[in-house]
């Protein structure tokens, strides 16, 4: 226990930062500037790892294409960004809640509340993954800003010997998370201004890194059309109208158009914009975007091409 104690304060995320030995003398505009200027190291630090991310996505993405599921663990700041960023995958992409699925060490009361000695059980994440009935088809990303964390080593233990894929994000180099996965997402972001407060640039880090691996995966999967999110649920007031702009962008219709063929078609976004688009009913459309697995893209392009040869064949036979 003493020797893990003592690599623990070893870690790049645990050192002290030379640029704040005196935070708590600066002035609250200074103090601001500070955090300001070391948050702008975090996207450079990030920028070295994007091969790396865009091999985790490309796995997420055919995780999710073949049936399996994202799964996200992690503990304390980590693992609260993981549960984050899974929740919001249904809303923004349309996709059944638990596709992509957020762990903490401890459980939803973790959320809110410290769990003592959770993260420090090398057999929990097992346990937590089990329960969800964890298959090979699924991919299980780490989060730790330390690299170190049992639970995390665990649970990537445990979907390697499934033989899931394997992706980890942690702040400090080298680090035993790294090993334990078929990808290893090592931004460098330095010691943080309070020392050891990982909540703030390891965090930042791990967030913007779970948006681009999301995010990236459901592009692949055809949740996207140019750059509308095209299979947002209109669940309430705030997202109704997002879903009705989206139409109008997407297709130059204006609102009240977007908003009848919306209607037609239960709310459907990418239903309503073929809709439009190729003239075809809300039947037709559903049946081309079924035919290719949701990517409108590809939709319009059968529709057009079958218009189209519909054009051709009539003056075909009007010359015959």
């Amino acid at each position: 226990m003493d020797n893990d104690v003592a690599k623990l304060g070893a870690l790049v995320s645990e050192t002290r930062n030379p640029a704040s030995m005196n935070l708590d003398t600066l002035t609250t505009l200074e103090m601001v500037t500070l955090f300001n200027q070391q948050d702008h190291l975090v996207p450079q630090a990030i920028s070295h790892q994007l091969p790396a991310i865009a091999a985790a996505v490309d796995l997420a993405a055919a995780a999710l294409a073949a049936g399996g599921r994202l799964i996200y663990l992690g503990a304390g700041t980590s693992g609260r960004l993981g549960v984050l960023d899974a929740a919001e995958c249904p809303p923004t992409f349309g996709v059944p809640s638990g596709l992509v699925v957020g762990l903490i060490a401890g459980g939803p009361g973790a959320l809110l509340h410290a769990v003592e000695g959770a993260e420090d059980d090398l057999e929990l994440a097992a346990k937590d993954l089990l329960a969800l009935n964890l298959q090979p088809v699924d991919m299980v990303v780490g989060l730790a800003a330390s690299g170190r964390t049992p639970y995390v080593i665990g649970g990537l233990r445990y979907a390697t010997r499934l033989g899931c894929a394997t992706a980890a994000i942690s702040c400090n180099p080298d680090s035993p998370i790294a090993h334990e996965a078929g990808i290893a997402i090592s931004p460098l972001v330095g010691p943080e201004v309070l020392t050891g407060s990982t909540r703030m640039k390891s965090g930042t880090a791990q967030k913007l890194i779970l948006n681009m691996l999301s995010t990236g995966a459901m592009v692949k999967l055809g949740k996207v059309y140019q750059n509308l999110m095209v299979d947002v649920k209109a669940t309430n007031i705030k997202l109704a109208d997002r879903a009705c702009r989206i139409v109008v962008q997407a297709t130059g219709a204006d609102r009240a158009q977007a908003q009848t063929a919306l209607e037609q078609a239960d709310f459907e976004v990418k239903t309503a914009i073929l809709m439009i688009l190729t003239g075809v009913d809300a039947t037709q459309a559903r049946r081309s975007l079924s035919q290719q697995r949701g990517f409108l893209r590809c939709a319009l392009g059968d529709n057009v091409a079958a218009s189209g040869d519909k054009r051709s064949n009539g003056l075909n036979n009007s010359e015959e």
